[in-house]
């Protein structure tokens, strides 16, 4: 892993951030320890989503917290909270059709972690069953991953998204741990399919696309959780960033680098007023509705950009980062330690539908992802 230079000033912001974090994480963990949280309820306090809906997509992100809390900080009493979690989610295999791609979010993060610090061979079994089912999503006549499970009143067999480059991640490490090459070019084959068919030339981001089953052209794209069609879901834009910068490290093909930083510019030029992410870039000016979770995602991606890019480019990448980092940690975290959750004014949707500027779980885990890269702790998560 390629180091870091900060300057001085912030690395001490860096250092006192991490620390408010641990500080927090550790009253709040203590408190959740046999929960799987989603979201924060009025009273401030950690709801059991994942608990009450076993197959939540997220369900893999609060284990997958609490091992980067492990490796941030050595404590044990992460390591077991995330085990805890991880034995929970035994019950999404009691419910197959509502599984999606998102078996990577559900068990690569918590299943693949543990057995890659541990060794633990039933998370091993947990981790290798969910990239077969990933592998077992692939259109092989439209060159796909399909997205998300039937809807009952709509086909949604031909659907990508861009979220699935975070999902893809799996399949690299199960091919070369598993012997399995099969499953990393199925990974490429749907990262080459998203720079074809999400990838815009501005650099903004298709949240859906909906292919022909037969040939994998694209029959129509969807505005999905962003304003609507044509616009810029600023999580899309996140997932993109990070995602293609995954899909690099993986494989060190230069077209992944290429579309990451493609869509990082643009992702940059949209929040370089304030820093602070809308919940999408091409939507009225009112209301003012935030996604603080689109700036922890594109954070990660863009420290990974810094990383490898040439001497002379890092700064606008690492500076972007910190700028991005800083200005939510002013205006969007929680730092009451009687209250869960820190870092707030997530949205998961633009619309009527949605609950706008609330705390989303993935949230943190970016957050806390973000600092750590930034602390230089050889780790990579996905």
């Amino acid at each position: 892993m390629k180091e870091l230079n900060l300057n001085q000033k912030d690395r001490e912001w860096v250092d006192s951030t991490w620390q408010k974090f641990c500080e927090k994480m550790e009253v709040s963990a203590k408190r959740n320890a046999d929960n799987i949280p989603y979201s924060v309820t009025k009273d401030g306090k950690f709801d059991t989503r994942g608990i009450d809906e076993p197959n939540w997509w997220t369900n893999g992100v609060w284990p997958a917290l609490m091992w980067l809390m492990y490796v941030g900080t050595d404590n044990e009493m992460y390591k077991e909270i995330a085990q805890n979690a991880e034995d929970k989610l035994d019950r999404a295999l009691e419910y197959p059709e509502k599984l999606s791609h998102d078996v990577s979010f559900l068990w690569n993060i918590s299943s693949g972690v543990n057995y890659r610090l541990t060794g633990n061979i039933k998370s091993k079994r947990r981790w290798s069953i969910a990239a077969a089912l990933m592998a077992g999503r692939y259109n092989t006549e439209g060159g796909f991953i399909r997205a998300w499970e039937a809807a009952p009143t709509e086909s949604r067999a031909g659907y990508t998204i861009i979220d699935c480059l975070m999902n893809i991640p799996i399949l690299y490490r199960a091919a070369k741990e598993l012997g399995e090459p099969q499953y990393e070019y199925i990974a490429k084959h749907q990262a080459d399919k998203t720079i074809e068919d999400h990838l815009r030339g501005d650099g903004s981001v298709v949240h859906i696309a909906d292919h022909d089953l037969l040939d994998g052209h694209v029959i129509r794209t969807l505005g999905g959780q962003g304003y609507g069609v044509g616009s810029s879901w600023s999580r899309g834009q996140a997932w993109g960033i990070y995602g293609f910068m995954l899909s690099y490290i993986y494989t060190g093909e230069e077209k992944y680098l290429n579309a990451a930083k493609q869509i990082a510019h643009y992702f940059i030029a949209s929040v370089c007023d304030d820093y602070l992410p809308k919940c999408d870039f091409r939507s009225p000016k009112e209301p003012v509705i935030y996604d603080s979770t689109a700036g922890a995602i594109a954070v990660c991606g863009l420290i990974e950009i810094a990383r490898v890019v040439p001497e002379y480019e890092k700064s606008l990448y690492l500076n972007a980062a910190m700028n991005i980092l800083k200005a939510m940690e002013a205006k969007f975290c929680n730092w009451d330690k009687e209250k869960d959750g820190i870092l707030h004014f997530g949205t998961e949707l633009y619309g009527e539908k949605s609950t706008h500027n609330i705390f989303i779980i993935y949230g943190d885990l970016f957050f806390a992802e973000a600092l750590l890269k930034l602390k230089n702790v050889d780790f990579l998560l996905w």
